[in-house]
């Protein structure tokens, strides 16, 4: 399958409808969103610069939050995959 992550997944989440999974591999620079039901990749979230720790969706699943090695955590849009914001919180790595 070429949606699915090419290396470990190192975390996983359901959103709290329980609809949604979001998936991160730390050897990765992305996120993905799948539908639990069929387990379908809907979204494949990019734009870090270094691996990506963990994700986590906000409390009405419209949002996920992912955080890298890159100092940052950027917040994405779960309908669209878009990023809808980058927090430069730290010189190092953001674990969660």
């Amino acid at each position: 399958r070429t949606q699915s992550h090419a290396h470990m997944v190192d975390s996983a989440v359901f959103s709290l409808d329980g609809q949604q999974v979001l998936t991160v591999s730390m050897n990765e620079r992305v996120a993905k969103l799948w539908s639990a039901t069929s387990g379908e990749c809907l979204r494949t979230l990019r734009g870090h610069r270094c691996s990506v720790n963990s994700a986590v969706f906000s409390p009405d699943s419209q949002t996920a939050l992912t955080a890298a090695d890159d100092g940052t955590a950027k917040m994405w849009s779960t309908s669209t995959g878009e990023c809808l914001g980058t927090l430069q919180a730290y010189t190092g790595s953001v674990q969660s």
